[in-house]
């Protein structure tokens, strides 16, 4: 019966290659993104803020009336069904506090974290 022979080590320097290797894979992203990475400024970024102004001023405007005052009328809707909660009055009074006020301490809110 023949056994198969194990094969002959390989030279030191063949040994290296491998590490050389994975040395390059590792270093060649790293410079490229030192060398293409410009600064980043954490809040610097002013792209959505066409979006933000908008919002915000649909919701201190028209629009937050408009979604209090259907949040009302679901309360009113509710208590003429003939039963009564708490959360009938409470839900619009939210509403409105949260759209009247909200708005401005969560843009401030925002703003000063970032």
């Amino acid at each position: 019966m023949h056994t198969p022979s194990l094969p002959a080590a390989a030279p030191h320097s063949a040994r290296g290659k491998p590490a050389l290797a994975k040395a390059a894979n590792l270093a060649l992203p790293i410079a490229l993104a030192v060398l293409v990475g410009g600064t980043a400024y954490a809040g610097a970024d002013t792209t959505f803020n066409p979006a933000l102004t908008m919002f915000t001023d649909f919701l201190e405007g028209s629009g937050g009336k408009i979604i209090t005052v259907l949040s009302l009328a679901g309360g009113l809707i509710a208590l003429a069904s003939g039963r009564f909660a708490l959360g009938q009055v409470a839900v619009p009074v939210g509403v409105g506090i949260g759209v009247g006020t909200g708005v401005p301490i969560v843009t401030s809110v925002v703003t000063a974290v970032i």
